[in-house]
């Protein structure tokens, strides 16, 4: 049984307690009223906690970013259920994301301790935790201007995760780039330059070839989908993962074009 047929199963009720549970227990209608106070009582690594917690993590904030300019935009809707879509939700864990997105638009969410309970639930797994805020940087960027409130609600949460903000702003740029070679957008798409290409991998244009080869094979393993499944991400936002990887592939495939290798 998956981490859904545990949490619904109520097996899983006793593991995940604090506000992710508190408020993934109001999304299924019930309370976890057996979580836990000190969560180093338990092995935090276990994988299908982890993708509990990041699946609560992930839909709650997305609804938290969405409102923090003080409008929901059809955008954001649009890409909260894009996630959804690649994810190939169940009827159930459809209705159960829906929920928590507009937990997250609530003026009293918790978002400080829902991002420190994600961060001890991640055990330090950097990849896991870039992916999040990946995932949370499309939504505010659906739109198509990254407003201050947003900047802000994702500075907090990557200094919470332990990221500076130079990473922040690196990352940023990278998912907007990446978002020129999607397979997913519904909208038309900007044409692809080797300024998107080059930024997607993080290098610099005047990088050497070796260079370049080192960073795509970085970002690669970075998003590789089954690295990924491992470390906690739910095995439904594998499409995700893949799609990550083919817009990374893309943009190296176009590097490589301009420079005749």
């Amino acid at each position: 049984m998956n981490w859904w047929g545990k949490l619904i199963g109520g097996s899983f009720g006793f593991m995940m307690g604090g506000p992710l549970g508190a408020i993934m227990g109001a999304a299924l209608g019930h309370h976890f009223d057996k979580g836990l106070d000190n969560l180093d009582h338990y092995h935090i690594g276990d994988t299908e906690r982890t993708q509990a917690a990041f699946f609560t993590a992930t839909f709650s904030i997305m609804g938290h970013l969405a409102k923090a300019d003080g409008h929901v935009s059809q955008n954001e809707i649009n890409i909260a259920q894009q996630v959804m879509n690649q994810m190939q939700l169940t009827a159930d864990q459809k209705k159960a994301a829906i929920k928590l997105f507009d937990e997250g638009k609530q003026e009293n969410f918790p978002i400080d301790e829902i991002v420190e309970q994600f961060r001890k639930e991640c055990h330090r797994r950097r990849n896991l935790m870039q992916m999040f805020l990946e995932i949370l940087i499309s939504t505010a960027l659906a739109d198509g201007v990254l407003h201050s409130n947003e900047k802000k609600i994702l500075n907090d949460i990557s200094n919470q995760l332990g990221f500076n903000r130079g990473f922040l702003d690196q990352l940023i740029s990278m998912v907007n780039a990446q978002q020129h070679y999607s397979h997913q957008q519904n909208t038309l798409k900007p044409k692809t330059t080797l300024k998107d290409a080059y930024t997607v991998l993080g290098v610099a244009s005047n990088a050497t070839d070796a260079e370049i080869k080192r960073a795509y094979r970085r970002q690669i393993s970075q998003h590789h989908p089954d690295k990924l499944v491992a470390k906690g991400l739910p095995e439904e936002m594998i499409k995700i993962a893949n799609e990550k990887t083919h817009e990374i592939k893309a943009a190296y495939e176009q590097i490589k074009a301009s420079r005749k290798l």
